[in-house]
């Protein structure tokens, strides 16, 4: 961050919130139930991207491991203490059932009110990759900034590069501010995931950027915005983090809903910081794709031989297996102990429906 905006966050200590409860379903059989993809060693670092993101975002000025609080679910508590063993226990939040993000980000913002109520809260995700960790720094910092000076909830948002439809879209309103280095803008709309012909349209307007789902505000802004537009969700949850022991029986009634549907998409004071810092979602398999894309015309972990093979992503978690291919473009083939996964490269967001299928048959649902 500049000194300007080192000054102008001094009073504000700034609280990275990690949202840690998602499933990785589309990276499956890799990510399974007991190990999502939070959890996962994806490249040559020997960090899982939980520690990575922990490691990015203690990066950042002033903050230390203990000004970060992690969610998480019930059955995710004790993996994320052994990936982290510095974190203190009670900065780990624990959801007992899965609400979405609405819920999590509520929990945080209400516990961060309870240790500091002029505190900044920046939330982020376990799962994303980031290749320039300086320009992301550089980036929430103007973020912090902007949300220091206005009650307004800034979102940060990636420059779209191509027309993809895994991502929702931001679509940019008139500018704020002068800065020139990183433009903010107040957001015209949200746009959930669209069609290809859809996303080639916002792509040549050239004003819509892909939501990434990290965003930064006073945790007294989001409290204002909760109390606003979602009030039986705030009233049922901060009544039970006042309580011992009232989270636990609670939450399995809170309703289940995005953060984007519940306040971003509602609020008349969201701003978006677009950006561009080597993210990725890492959503699904083609991710691997980006990831490590060498020389070659197929990306492979892992022995494979392949004749007329191309466009290919081949996977074996077993550095003495050999994957061999014939005549096939275009797909992911996925090796593990238990697993083969064969899949065309444009159908890997089916994985998840896949999935749902062997949770719904007893004599599958250990392959889960």
């Amino acid at each position: 961050m500049s000194s300007n905006e080192s000054s102008a966050k001094a009073t504000f200590q700034f609280y990275p919130v990690i949202l840690a409860g998602g499933s990785g379903e589309r990276f499956w059989p890799l990510s399974r139930k007991n190990k999502p993809k939070q959890f996962l060693t994806l490249d040559d670092s020997g960090l899982s991207l939980i520690q990575a993101t922990v490691n990015r975002l203690t990066a950042l000025p002033d903050v230390e491991v203990e000004d970060i609080l992690i969610v998480t679910g019930v059955d995710h508590r004790m993996q994320v203490l052994e990936h982290l063993p510095e974190l203190p226990t009670e900065n780990l939040l624990v959801e007992p059932v899965a609400r979405d993000t609405a819920a999590a980000v509520l929990y945080a913002a209400l516990k961060i009110a309870q240790m500091d109520p002029n505190g900044l809260m920046g939330v982020f995700h376990s799962d994303h990759r980031v290749d320039q960790p300086e320009v992301f720094a550089q980036v929430v910092g103007r973020a912090a900034s902007l949300a220091t000076e206005q009650d307004i909830l800034v979102t940060i948002g990636i420059e779209a590069t191509y027309p993809s439809i895994a991502y929702g879209y931001i679509e940019r309103g008139e500018q704020v501010g002068a800065d020139k280095s990183f433009p903010a803008y107040r957001v015209a709309r949200f746009t959930e995931k669209p069609d290809a012909e859809r996303a080639r349209e916002f792509l040549s307007t050239g004003r819509f950027s892909w939501n990434s789902g990290m965003f930064v505000w006073k945790v007294q802004a989001i409290l204002a915005a909760f109390r606003q537009y979602e009030p039986e969700l705030f009233s049922a949850l901060s009544d039970a983090v006042a309580r011992r022991g009232g989270v636990r029986a609670v939450y399995p009634s809170l309703q289940k809903i995005s953060i984007d549907y519940a306040i971003l998409e509602k609020a008349d004071n969201v701003v978006v910081v677009p950006a561009e810092f080597g993210w990725d979602d890492l959503g699904d398999w083609n991710a691997l794709e980006r990831l490590l894309r060498g020389g070659g015309e197929n990306v492979a972990v892992g022995r494979h031989v392949g004749i007329d093979t191309g466009g290919a992503i081949l996977y074996t978690t077993n550095g003495d297996d050999l994957i061999a291919t014939i005549g096939l473009e275009d797909v992911v083939v996925v090796r593990t102990a238990e697993v083969t996964l064969v899949v065309h490269k444009e159908r890997t967001q089916d994985i998840k429906k896949l999935v749902q299928q062997l949770k719904a048959n007893p004599d599958l649902e250990r392959y889960v």
